[in-house]
């Protein structure tokens, strides 16, 4: 399934809204719009299948007429981190060697630079909406400009994602290309998630991410695929989400675990003003969610809270509803796509309830990092090249039910014991006076590293040596000693990406580099 099935059967039906704006657009435009743009890329820039569309942008409702364009040419989609500076966006342009790049205005200084890129440097490649911007083709005035005429081929492409360079330089995750035209079989995501979620013609759709990111950007195009309507936020904000699932009667939605935080700090009465009684699935993913905030919003929304395991490179698929969080508070659920295995940094398989690299088996390695042979096989068990990681540790219950604890890099050696900070984030967001919280591992002449919590406080509160002492305390309460930060301080706001990601990275650079 794509747009065009659903435009030729419900033609006025709402494909997309943007609230802030006002903005709608129906299947019959976007069936349009994205018919226009493939006859730009291909008769026009000559593009073919297996090129590079880039796309720069805010959440800004054309970036699914260029998203469809390029899928139903065959052509990879690499949607580009809007708030990258604009040397990290040519990085990328260049890396995934991009034939035409579509940007909007609003985000002109991150793609100022991209006339530098030889592919791109005729003006003609480089085309934006909204506000005139210099050196770029108008949109508006090219779409108007190319064919309507109904596209007789249609192979179906693909996205290729960069992840979000939270521990070094971006990386292009490029997905093996299907040879089937875009309405012959169901898409990965549509096949795996859409029947598990009921995701149908009556699906309305809340996303509060950037769609640059994979999760919104598929989500986005599974509702499109099955003829559902997506309500797009420009950014998550708590109470403004309330508000829309209540005037939309939104019956699916996707979140991270901070957005959850967010929502369950507004006071009491605010939180009593919005109806999401419609919700039928609110979905969330990108890191784990600490059990006491899952089982809270499980008591606010009720059993229609379902989380999954995954990542870019799709190299595997765990599910979790409401019921089995409670059971098993932590777990990420059982695989649906891959079988899993838990290795010991020999490759060899762990027994059940150690902790070790989480592997995805599957029948061949679905994605290579593009241009980057290393990472690939970095990324492949050394014994079982179609089992793949992403870096994250875990263990597996007795009943094939996954836990994570960390992800391997953020992992805390003190003393020569590992210690996760995951655990303390977990418990520290749950007091009362927490906004936010990382924990990271910095160095101690003694022991190597030592666990240090950095806090944002909610509002009203001020950080002093007592709190950090009642942070500390509190954390003992629930967790081993050995697990506890030794110490916390208290910061105005914590490097997080749009996504929701916490950079630890840039948090050690921030704190070594004041210290």
């Amino acid at each position: 399934m794509y747009p065009g099935t659903h435009a030729a059967a419900t033609p006025d039906k709402a494909a997309i809204i943007r609230p802030s704006t006002g903005e709608t657009v129906t299947y019959a435009e976007l069936m349009d719009a994205s018919t226009r743009i493939a006859h730009l890329l291909r008769d026009d820039l000559g593009l073919v299948p297996g090129d590079t569309v880039a796309i720069v942008s805010d959440n800004d409702l054309r970036v699914f007429d260029v998203y469809w364009a390029a899928i139903r040419s065959g052509m990879y989609v690499t949607a580009v981190n809007n708030h990258l500076t604009a040397p990290e966006v040519n990085y990328i342009l260049e890396d995934c060697d991009a034939k035409a790049l579509f940007a909007s205005s609003a985000v002109a200084g991150a793609v100022e630079r991209a006339h530098e890129i030889p592919a791109l440097s005729d003006g003609a490649r480089r085309i934006a909406w909204g506000d005139a911007l210099n050196g770029f083709a108008d949109y508006a005035q090219v779409k108007a400009n190319a064919s309507a005429e109904a596209l007789t081929a249609q192979p179906r492409g693909m996205d290729m994602l960069y992840s979000s360079g939270t521990t070094g330089r971006p990386k292009g995750i490029k997905p093996n290309m299907s040879d089937v035209q875009v309405d012959e079989v169901p898409d990965l995501i549509s096949m795996v998630f859409g029947p598990v979620y009921g995701f149908d013609t009556d699906t309305v759709y809340l996303s509060p991410a950037p769609v640059y990111h994979a999760a919104p950007l598929r989500y986005c195009a599974m509702v499109h695929a099955l003829g559902g309507t997506v309500v797009l936020m420009d950014r998550f904000e708590p109470e403004a989400a309330l508000a829309l699932i209540d005037e939309y009667r939104v019956t699916h939605s996707q979140w991270v675990p901070t957005m959850f935080v967010r929502m369950l700090k507004l006071p009491e009465d605010v939180r009593a003003k919005y109806d999401v009684s419609s919700m039928k699935a609110a979905i969330h993913a990108a890191a784990p969610c600490p059990a006491e905030v899952k089982k809270a919003m499980i008591e606010w929304w009720g059993p229609v809270i379902n989380e999954y395991y995954a990542a870019t490179e799709a190299a595997g698929v765990t599910l979790i509803g409401s019921q089995d969080s409670l059971d098993r508070p932590g777990s990420v659920g059982k695989a649906v796509l891959g079988v899993v295995h838990i290795c010991g940094d020999d490759g060899a398989d762990l027994p059940t309830g150690e902790v070790g690299t989480v592997y995805f088996e599957r029948d061949e390695m679905p994605f290579a990092y593009h241009n980057d042979p290393e990472k690939t096989a970095a990324a492949q068990h050394p014994e079982h090249p179609n089992w793949a990681t992403t870096g994250d540790l875990g263990y597996l219950d007795a009943d094939g039910f996954l836990y994570l604890t960390d992800r391997k890099a953020f992992v805390i050696i003190s003393g020569g014991v590992n210690v996760y900070p995951q655990e303390a984030e977990n418990v520290l967001i749950n007091h009362p006076s927490v906004y936010d919280v990382g924990v990271i591992g910095l160095p101690d002449e003694d022991l190597g590293e030592v666990a240090t919590g950095f806090v944002q406080l909610v509002d009203g509160v001020s950080g002093s040596d007592d709190l950090s002492a009642e942070l500390v305390e509190y954390a003992k309460g629930q967790l081993a000693a050995f697990k506890v930060p030794r110490t916390v301080r208290f910061v105005d706001e914590l490097p997080r990406t749009p996504t929701g990601k916490l950079v630890k990275g840039d948090l050690r650079k921030q704190v070594l580099g004041s210290a």
